[in-house]
């Protein structure tokens, strides 16, 4: 069954896409788990409270990338692997992705270091199909405005663009499986209608 991750910055409306497109398929008749990261698991669930957090010692930007990959480990071989061996489809909120335009473009980390960790923790595990929800950072903002922000989400503007930035040149270098949705003036059901189109193009509806 399909593996589909959702990618972007926050405020994008990935999660709520990620949503719409597991209440379709359900009503096709298919078997769907969402899920996330960090914390799709019991122990991801507490490490995503170190992650996000915004009292006591902020990890270093290693610590970081050592923590998420700690999640991710877990996340795919106690949950994503087993669920997709029983013909599940998988969509993750967030997944090895993240990791690249985060902590290596966000926090400056060696891109390269990013990816062997990312393989590592992924056990060679990869999305059939990345779906990037794109908007600019300020439509960004506009949208989280009054809602508690987590650490990441505290960042400042400069950290956000080279986040955003990094995911569209990742979508450029791996556009086999990528699928780039602007959602800064469509609706959610239309950017629905957009994934749903791109997955029966690819064949994997």
């Amino acid at each position: 069954m399909p593996f589909i991750t959702f990618e972007g910055i926050d405020g994008s409306g990935k999660s709520s896409l990620a949503k719409l497109l597991a209440k379709e398929l359900e009503k096709r008749g298919y078997k769907v788990q969402q899920t996330q990261e960090p914390g799709g698991t019991a122990l991801g669930l507490e490490l995503r409270q170190l992650l996000l957090r915004t009292s006591g010692e902020p990890p270093c930007p290693e610590a970081e990338l050592l923590i998420y990959e700690a999640d991710r480990a877990q996340h795919v071989n106690t949950k994503i692997k087993p669920l997709l061996k029983n013909n599940f489809w998988v969509l993750s909120d967030r997944f090895y992705h993240s990791s690249l335009a985060f902590q290596g473009a966000g926090r400056d980390l060696k891109i390269q270091d990013v990816m062997w960790l990312n393989q590592f923790a992924a056990g060679g595990l990869s999305p059939d199909l990345v779906v990037l929800v794109d908007c600019p950072v300020d439509v960004s903002f506009a949208r989280r405005a009054g809602r508690v922000a987590d650490r990441f989400e505290k960042e400042k503007r400069e950290f956000h663009e080279k986040v955003r930035n990094q995911y569209l040149k990742l979508a450029k270098d791996e556009s086999d499986i990528f699928l780039i949705l602007e959602s800064e003036k469509k609706s959610l059901d239309s950017l629905l209608k957009e994934l749903i189109d791109e997955l029966n193009k690819r064949g994997l509806l």
